[in-house]
């Protein structure tokens, strides 16, 4: 089992015995592609991960900020709208749930301004 992490690609390693009441670290080896391709793979999927982590954070404190507003959220409809439809546009959000987010959100928002 793996996980990659800033460019670089490391197995967790348990113990061969284990008891149920034992506590034990799990050691971090760090592994490396064998190939070039690999390697760019390695540097596109870590530049694409930190390019999706910031749209997803534009996205979400849009959303939250439209939550949170209760007397301005017709106001700020608009712009967060515009958010979901980047993100579609950008790969971060699927489509259908971004169609679910705009419904939820226009219904909030119409039902705050009654």
């Amino acid at each position: 089992m793996g996980f990659a992490l800033k460019g670089k690609f490391f197995t967790v390693s348990a113990p061969e015995r284990l008891s149920d009441t034992e506590f034990f670290p799990t050691e971090l080896k760090e592994e490396m592609p064998n190939h070039k391709s690999a390697e760019k793979r390695m540097r596109q999927n870590e530049k694409r991960r930190e390019i999706n982590r910031g749209n997803r954070g534009k996205l979400r404190t849009g959303i939250k900020k439209l939550r949170a507003a209760f007397e301005d959220a017709r106001e700020l409809l608009p712009t967060t709208i515009s958010l979901i439809d980047k993100a579609v546009q950008k790969g971060v959000l699927h489509r259908n749930a971004a169609a679910r987010y705009k419904s939820r959100l226009t219904l909030r928002a119409n039902r705050s301004a009654k």
